[in-house]
């Protein structure tokens, strides 16, 4: 399986949370990334993404083709970033468009098999793979890119 985690870019700052948009900057981080994922994206790929505005935004530089997910909200947490992707056991790979802290909280988990207060940039994606090995399953990180390295 592949996931690949998405940090929503960045977004005006206001009331209410659920409501803000991306700035012109943030529009520009997103087409950023969506460019880099049209040319390396794994094939498969299921796109699920939080009910705000910057995520949907965010992951619509990329594809309409999107299902919301409420777990995934801003006050979402490791335990439903897993029960909504499926990970490790479903095949293929799926894009979750989220939000700080759980995304960070997961690539923590995933690298160090436990949760820790990391961060992901905004408009950053992560794209872990696992495989077998000698009968032990292994978390690979594949790729970390940034909106200003693209």
């Amino acid at each position: 399986m592949d996931l690949l985690l998405w940090r929503h870019a960045e977004a005006v700052d206001g009331t209410p949370d659920h409501a803000r948009e991306l700035t012109e900057r943030g529009h520009k981080q997103a087409r950023r990334i969506a460019a880099w994922l049209r040319e390396h994206h794994p094939k498969r790929l299921t796109i699920l993404c939080s009910p705000t505005v910057r995520t949907r935004q965010t992951a619509a530089a990329f594809s309409d083709a999107f299902e919301v997910v409420s777990a995934l909200g801003p006050d979402g947490n490791v335990a439903g970033l897993l029960a909504a992707t499926g990970w490790p056991d479903s095949s293929g790979a799926v894009l979750v468009v989220g939000h700080q802290p759980a995304l960070g909280r997961m690539a923590a988990l995933l690298l160090s098999g436990a949760e820790a207060p990391w961060t992901i940039k905004k408009g950053a994606l992560w794209w872990f793979t696992n495989r077998v090995r000698d009968g032990e399953t292994q978390t690979v990180l594949r790729a970390v890119i940034s909106p200003d390295f693209c």
